[in-house]
């Protein structure tokens, strides 16, 4: 099926559909629930799927997988939206803003499950033109990794079993409305998060030689951190080295004796990834050694660097071009990072970034801000070029 009057049909069912789809993204931006806790999120996904024949099943305890079978035998090609919402409390001031405290879908994930939905609406209704099969993977946890990552809850209960390739997006807020990034091989960062604890001596504000003061330390192994991404690693390559957490002392004339850093690492390089491991380690100790205190350091990966694979790319910027046109194009990669990775350790496949950023609208806030939104009227090409992937995939995989 890659007749252009077969794909103009795709077209013209990501018009119809394209209403309701709105108002499932708007329904769950008003309803958002965290990592692992999207028990509603489920339910209201179940009740749109069991409109159409699909092999339905609940996964990964707030996830759900759907299989549509074509009418001939074929391939299996899955597409995987994420379900999750952020711990933030939404400030986006629309009639859908969040009715959940501390809750908040600033990432965009409701759109993607949306989106998923209406191809799943869309594919559906072309069933008779599918050459093998479509699972459709909603899921759950994808912000929420150190406690076990949504893909790789996917994973164990069989979610790739028998999947030729995967296809996944992002509605991106850095690219601007109207284009579609899609790009060949690392696209997406490796995250570690590091953890490093300092001990110490505590004593009297006023008697510093007799202590051994953590928050001096630690102070002075966050400004050494920050030196190697600018000399220790190639310039050629990409990595990031942020501490995001500070934690030390609780009164202010006592030199504590205790400190915590935390922070997370990025790489699109293993190589990379590993070698600025190594470097934190080293001046840790080293700074610790000099201050005459004691350190731990852990690391917790996250994520892999996401790397997409050739041949599926090639075919979904096909796919992609056929919507936007030259506006489909290859972008550098981000530094962000994203547990579909995970899926990509096991088959091949490719994610793809449909741009939302729209001044003229208002939406100018990045993911994760209390105020994101998104330009709605992207969700229709992300459905087209899903859709359209999908189908070219089975056919010339």
């Amino acid at each position: 099926m890659n007749s252009v009057k077969e794909m103009d049909r795709i077209s013209e069912l990501a018009q119809k559909y394209y209403p309701e789809t709105v108002e499932l993204r708007r329904y769950f931006h008003k309803h958002p629930e965290l990592s692992k806790m999207e028990f509603n999120t489920q339910k209201k996904i179940l009740e749109v799927l069991n409109n159409f024949d699909l092999d339905i099943r609940k996964c990964a305890k707030t996830g759900v997988i759907a299989d549509l079978k074509g009418n001939n035998p074929g391939k299996t090609i899955a597409i995987r939206a994420d379900i999750d919402a952020l711990a933030i409390d939404d400030e986006c001031g629309k009639p859908y803003q969040s009715q959940i405290k501390g809750s908040c879908h600033a990432c965009g994930h409701d759109g993607h499950t949306a989106i998923l939905l209406g191809a799943v609406k869309i594919l559906c209704e072309i069933r008779d033109k599918i050459n093998g099969n479509i699972r459709f993977i909603f899921q759950p946890s994808e912000e929420e990794v150190f406690n076990g990552s949504g893909a790789d809850a996917i994973i164990r209960d069989g979610g790739l079993d028998g999947v030729d390739g995967i296809i996944g997006l992002h509605l991106w807020q850095p690219i601007k409305m109207g284009t579609i990034g899609i790009s060949s091989g690392p696209v997406m960062a490796a995250s570690d998060q590091f953890s490093i604890n300092i001990e110490g001596k505590a004593g009297h504000a006023s008697m510093p030689h007799q202590t051994i003061d953590a928050i001096l330390t630690a102070a002075e192994v966050v400004v050494a951190l920050n030196t190697i991404v600018g000399r220790d690693v190639d310039p050629m390559k990409q990595a990031v080295v942020s501490v995001g957490v500070f934690q030390s002392g609780s009164i202010y004339n006592a030199i504590a004796g205790r400190a915590e850093l935390r922070g997370t690492i990025r790489s699109l390089d293993e190589d990379v990834r590993e070698s600025v491991y190594d470097h934190i380690k080293k001046i840790v100790n080293h700074m610790c050694d000099a201050m005459g205190a004691h350190c731990t350091i852990t690391r917790s990966p996250c994520t892999y660097v996401l790397q997409n694979d050739p041949k599926i790319t090639s075919i979904v910027l096909k796919a992609g071009k056929e919507v936007v046109g030259n506006a489909a194009h290859p972008i550098s990669p981000f530094m962000s990072s994203e547990d579909f990775s995970h899926y990509l350790q096991k088959v091949p496949g490719c994610f793809f970034f449909v741009g939302i950023g729209n001044p003229e609208k208002g939406i100018v806030y990045p993911q994760h801000h209390s105020k994101f939104d998104i330009d709605e009227d992207a969700m229709i090409y992300g459905m087209e070029v899903l859709s359209r992937s999908a189908l070219k995939l089975l056919n010339e995989l």
